[in-house]
This record gives structure tokens, sequence and C-alpha cells, in this order.
């Protein structure tokens, strides 16, 4: 039911403060008007947002990096968009039709007659700070009178030894901050000086809450990144790679953008605005081989999909596919477990089994196969890896570091394989603490959550218990099965063989896993349960039948899947975590 337009206004002005509403009367009737007929009378998103953009090193290219980022922002929100970039005053130069203007915002701030449409679909201010640092008087009024014309306001600076102290009060005024830096030791050193300015203003935990986007030039190394994790303990919201250097942004033409920095500055966009889509892979052994059936789905349907989360096998196939491999790739890597002895190739007993029968570096050492050391930074698309704290029993969510080893990690089955040790920390399968990481992707501000849950339901697994036991007992005894019954060495010495030690361990937690699978998918948009009766973990031997029952399950749901892709509406108010994920090395 559409809105009345004076109610919509009076619920704007509603989450505005006593201070913000006295920077609204500037706002006179043209421009209440406008901000009616932007929201279409309540058909729209209703929330105006600040966001502010620190970038944390000169060298980076910020006006190219945040106009790009303004246009696709205001491409795929389709709303009133302006970018605000404070520069030194004697930087100012000719624009592309931006607005200038040469002031010190040391009092109240003056809107310019104009503030001209760029090409680039998004509107452009840009304010020379001088001598006078800008006063939070400035800022407020600032913010408070564009909020009265704009969906987005972006607000661009360098943050320097000389902006830190008024760019902790952008800080303080924005809905979300976003800090841009370089794997080097001066970005650690500006943020540090940056927490210390934010802190005396008492701006220090809005300065906790921001969210770092590492910056990545053609051929840098992602490591270096880690080493900040260590020493801020912050860890990498995302990545922007092969960002243009100042010369080259100078030349760059649109045609000759890279293609990684396009998709990750268009993501970045849609986290913004509310579009960004998550894909949550579960937990389940071999089960797992049913979300390379998905994933193919999704690519063959144009799905786009920002950031994927798994758990265990979950993180096995998306770390694979956030390398790069598409769906094909994905299901030819599977296949490769077809072979009568392949199996064996990912059994490495550890002697003595003390802490575990098998190592799993053998697992490891098959996914280096395909994507070698490669490092969180160096993915093609954001990935979580979710594994549990053998001491403290927490969830930790893997966001740096060596990706085969953070997976290594969230496959260790507690009792089956020897828990991973990384950085002095012990860790064990992720899908003992959360097998189907929804809200993982949620707290990272995803607002589009796809889940696929291959752990079958107690219903599913006695439907498969029925459907099986007649045709067993037409079965014509053979010689072979004689031989079994008669000498059964399998089940004596075999202990994979069912009913034996390690399919008990493994029926035993995936019947705890199923309730917390259950209530995790109700965080989820859309939850795909391919048709998976058999409660067999090590049918690693018949990867298509799974690929077919994933790619089915998604099939059946890919109108409901498209419906929400296109939705410009979130179902999920984005929060803040309430506190930072945890993340290692």
């Amino acid at each position: 039911m559409r809105m009345n337009g004076d109610r919509v206004v009076r619920e704007i002005e509603g989450r505005f403060s006593e201070e913000e509403l006295r920077g609204q009367k500037h706002c006179d009737e043209l421009q209440v008007s406008s901000v009616r007929t932007q929201l279409n009378l309540g058909s729209r998103r209703l929330r105006h947002q600040v966001v502010t953009l620190g970038f944390l090193s000169e060298h980076l290219a910020t006006d190219f990096i945040s106009a790009r980022l303004a246009a696709s922002l205001a491409a795929e929100s389709g709303d009133m968009t302006v970018l605000v970039r404070f520069t030194r005053q004697d930087d100012i130069g000719d624009t592309d039709g931006a607005a200038r203007a040469d002031l010190s915002l040391n009092g109240e701030f003056h809107m310019p007659p104009q503030i001209r449409r760029t090409s680039a679909g998004f509107h452009s201010l840009i304010l020379g700070v001088g001598g006078e640092p800008p006063s939070p008087a400035g800022i407020a009024s600032l913010v408070n009178q564009l909020r009265c014309h704009f969906t987005h306001v972006l607000l661009a600076a360098v943050v320097n030894e000389r902006s830190s102290p008024w760019f902790s009060e952008c800080l303080l005024r924005s809905d979300q901050t976003y800090l841009f830096l370089q794997p080097n030791a001066d970005g650690v050193a500006d943020f540090e000086q940056l927490m210390r300015e934010a802190r005396r203003s008492g701006g220090g935990n809005r300065v906790a809450q921001t969210k770092l986007i590492g910056c990545l030039a053609e051929g840098e190394p992602a490591d270096g990144f880690d080493l900040f994790v260590h020493r801020t303990g912050k860890p990498t919201h995302m990545f922007i790679h092969r960002c243009p250097t100042l010369e080259e942004a100078r030349k760059e033409s649109q045609s000759g953008l890279a293609a990684l920095f396009c998709a990750d500055v268009r993501r970045l966009a849609r986290e913004i605005c509310g579009r960004l889509v998550g894909l949550a892979l579960s937990s389940g052994a071999a089960k797992g081989f049913a979300h390379v059936g998905v994933i193919q789905v999704l690519e063959e349907h144009g799905i786009e999909v920002d950031v994927v989360a798994g758990a265990s096998m979950g993180a096995y196939v998306g770390s694979l596919w956030a390398y790069g491999n598409n769906g094909p790739e994905l299901e030819r890597i599977a296949r490769e477990m077809e072979g009568r002895w392949s199996l064996w190739s990912l059994i490495d007993p550890a002697f003595p089994p003390r802490q575990g029968f098998l190592r799993g570096y053998a697992v490891k050492k098959r996914l280096m196969r395909t994507i070698g050391q490669a490092r969180f930074g160096d993915l093609a698309r954001p990935l979580r890896v979710v594994a549990g704290n053998l001491a403290t029993l927490e969830r930790v969510v893997f966001t740096s570091g060596e990706v085969a080893t953070a997976v290594h990690a969230s496959c260790a089955v507690p009792g089956v394989c020897v828990p991973v040790t990384i950085d002095g920390e012990t860790y064990i399968d992720g899908g003992i603490v959360d097998p189907l990481p929804v809200d993982v992707l949620r707290e990272m501000g995803v607002a589009k959550v796809i889940a696929v849950d291959v752990i079958p339901t107690p219903d599913r697994i006695r439907a498969g218990l029925e459907a099986g036991r007649e045709p067993k007992r037409c079965r014509e005894k053979s010689v072979r099965n004689l031989l079994r019954r008669l000498f059964p060495v399998n089940q004596q010495l075999n202990y994979f063989a069912r009913g034996n030690l390690f399919e008990i361990l493994m029926r035993s937690l995936y019947g705890a896993q199923i309730r917390v699978a259950e209530a995790s998918s109700r965080q989820a948009d859309v939850v795909l349960r391919p048709e998976i009766c058999d409660d067999r973990w090590l049918d690693y031997r018949h990867p298509g039948k799974f690929i077919a029952l994933g790619r089915e399950a998604a099939e059946r749901q890919i109108d409901e899947i498209k419906a929400l892709v296109a939705r410009k509406e979130s179902n999920h108010e984005q929060k803040p975590a309430p506190e930072t994920l945890a993340a290692t090395a």
C-alpha cells in the first residue's frame, strides 16, 4: 500500500536528531517536494545515508576511485547520489561539471546555486579546505543540508596528520565508513593516528566499526594486509584489485579499466545501497558436491553473487569458486573423485591416532593443486571460511591468510581428523559451530542471502531408508554377497564401513547440526534444499549424483532467486555486528 506523502516526510524527519532538524529548516518547499518525488511516495527505500570514504594514503587515486564508486552507486540504486570531495584549496582545478566551493566550513554551510550532474550519473561537489580546518558545526551543516537533496551522500577525503582531527567529525556524522589503504607501514601508521584522534574526539567506537578496503595494484601481493590484521586486529572487509596509480588514473579511459577493478568497485556500491548478494554453503561432506550444481545454475541464469561463505565442504567448494573456477570447471574437479581408488588419495593416517585418525593434509594438498598458496586478498570474490576454536568453542571467521590453510581447519572433523593449529590456536570443523553460515554474511552487510543446505533432515533420511528396504529384499543373492556375509572382513577392519566408528561419529554430528542449520536458514531470503535422502558421508565416488540434485533444487527456485536479486528493497535491515568478526592469518 502506498504511503501518504506527508507521512513519508514525517518518517524521514523522525530519523534525525534535534540538531539535524535545525539544519533541515534550510530546505524550502521545492526541496521537500523533491524528496517526496524521489521517494515516489513511499514505494522506494526511505533511508537517506551518509557514507564517509577515507583514503589512508596520498598515493592512492582518491578522486578516481571515489568517482567510480559514486557512478556505480548511482547506477545500481537509481537514487540521487552526491560525491563531496575534500581537497586542498590549491589543488582545485578544472572539473567535469562539478560544483566548486572555496570555504573553510567553520560555520553554516551554504549550498551552491547549482550542483550539476556529471556525465557518469552522480552529482559532484568539491570543497577546498584552506589553512583553517573545518569545524564540527560546519560539517554538521554540510551533512544536514545535503541529506535534504540526496539519498546517498559520499564524503571523500585523504586522511593524514592534517585532516584526521576534522575527519573524525565526518565519522560521527556518517551511517557507514570505509577506509581505503595500501599494504604498507604507512597505512598502518595512518590508521593508528586516526584511531588516536577519534578517541580524543569521542569517536573511537565509530572508527572501530569502520570497514577496511584493501587496495592492490597490478601484481601486488596481498600478504601485507595479513600483517596489518595482526598488528591492528582489524580484518580487511573487501579488496579492490588492480587499482590504478595516480598517473594511470589520469590517463585511464572507461574502456581500459581492469575487469577486476570494476567488479570490486561495483560490489562495494551494491553493499552501500543494500543490494549485495551472498551465497551460504553448508557443511555435509560428500553431499556438498550439490553446491557445484547450484553454482552452475546460478551462472547459467546470470545471477551475480558478490560474497560466498562456507563451512567444511561448503568452504572447500566456495574457495574453488571464489578463486575463479566456473561451474563446469568445478564439476571437472569433482569428477576426479569418480575413480575406484580416488578416495584413498585423501587418506593420510595419523600415527599414533591420539587426536584423530587422519591428518587432513591430503585434502589441503588436493585443494592447493588448483588454488596454490592463494591468500584471501588474491581471490576474485570475497570469501568467508568458518571454523571452530577448540579451546574457546567459539566460531572463528577466516578473512585473511592462506586460503587452503583456513579450509583445512574448516574441514577438520573432530574425532576423525587431527585439529589444525594456526598461529598458536587450534581449530576444528566449521560445521560444528555454524553448519550454514548465513549470519556471517548478514554481519558483513549482505542484504540478500541465498542459502544451500545439503544436510538431510530426519524425515528425508527415514524416507530414504524406507525406499531402500524393499528393493534390498528382492535383490538376488550373489556369490559375492554371500561371501561378505560369511566373512565380514570389511565390517571388522574398515572403520569407514556402515555401522562402524566413523559413521557413528559423523551421524551423531549431523544430528547436532540439523537444528542449527534449520535455525540459520530462517535468516536467509531463499533456501535451497537438494532432495538428498542418503546420509552416507563418504560417497565421494558419485559426485555427479549430488551435482544433479543441486541443479534440480536451484532450477525449482530460480524464479524466486531472480526476483530476490532484482528487488531494490531488502527484507533485512543492515545492522553493524555487535563486535568485530574474529579473523586470523
